[in-house]
């Protein structure tokens, strides 16, 4: 039997736990989850690294939001704010009229591939001219035409720019990178001869025997750097996020393995995810340095 005065202690006791206990939980708070944006061109390079930096940011701790944009809203949205960073700005030829206008307004991260990068026209190696100065002369053999990509694209301006100084008689056709890639492969398999807009590093160059076109007058610029752009501010709003855009540096060998497996059907996050459980340790450097 238990006392009136014990009872009356345990009671009090037991008051004196609870209130502490509500204190304590009343005292803690839960740091909301960090979120970042990814903002990308759906051109082949872009979709690998975005979907790779969305899987690093997702270990890192992240929400991730990814935005798919053409390249003009792609750099308004960056220099709004809009849009945390983006891993493609090709620079400084391929972007440099977008760089002009909102460069003043960015933050130039970090080369992520530094120097390896191109553009140009591309055809397939059984065309028979080397140079973009002899196009016209087999013009009738290829249709006339030169199969693009989306218009926003920076290549697309630098190619009505070709065909300006090389005073080629030819119609640039606007379609998208997949559109572009559909057609190479129809015409390569059939070899037919086709002219496409072209860069590098690009899955197709694995895929079929291509080569750029010599440009004598530079209208395509020379080797160029992949950047990562982030808006102005993210320094200082996010530290971390920005120190891991600060280390994100690969090769034209590891953008190509992920390029290629989405282009054999595998799945965008799956392919991110199969390169980045095979390379653990350069993913731990750029998380925690």
């Amino acid at each position: 039997m238990i006392s009136k005065q014990m009872f009356i202690t345990l009671f009090a006791g037991f008051m004196l736990c609870t209130a502490l206990l509500t204190a304590g939980c009343v005292g803690e708070t839960t740091e909301p989850q960090k979120e970042i944006s990814i903002g990308y061109v759906t051109w082949d390079c872009a979709i690998a690294s975005t979907h790779v930096m969305q899987e690093v940011f997702r270990e890192a701790g992240y929400k991730v939001n990814i935005v798919a944009v053409d390249a003009g809203p792609l750099y308004a949205g960056l220099a709004n704010g809009d849009i945390d960073f983006t891993t493609t700005a090709w620079l400084p030829y391929t972007h440099k009229n977008y760089w002009e206008q909102y460069g003043d307004q960015l933050d130039y991260v970090q080369d992520n591939i530094p120097g390896n990068a191109r553009i140009g026209l591309v055809v397939p190696t059984y065309v028979t001219i080397n140079s973009i100065e002899e196009m016209n002369a087999v013009a009738d053999q290829f249709d006339g035409k030169i199969i693009g990509i989306d218009p926003g694209a920076g290549i697309m301006q630098a190619t009505e720019d070709a065909i300006v100084e090389y005073g080629l008689d030819y119609e640039l056709i606007a379609s998208s990178g997949a559109g572009m890639a559909a057609e190479l492969r129809s015409a390569y398999n059939n070899e037919k001869w086709i002219v496409v807009t072209g860069w590098a590093p690009h899955w197709k160059f694995g895929r079929f025997d291509l080569k750029f076109l010599d440009d004598p007058k530079g209208v395509y610029g020379d080797a160029e750097d992949i950047v990562t752009v982030a808006r102005s501010g993210l320094k200082t709003d996010d530290p971390k996020a920005y120190a891991i855009l600060q280390r994100f540096q690969w090769t034209t060998a590891d953008i190509a393995e992920v390029m290629t497996s989405i282009e054999e059907g595998v799945p965008d996050e799956e392919a991110a995810r199969a390169w980045i459980s095979a390379n653990p340790d350069t993913v731990n450097y750029w998380i925690n340095g």
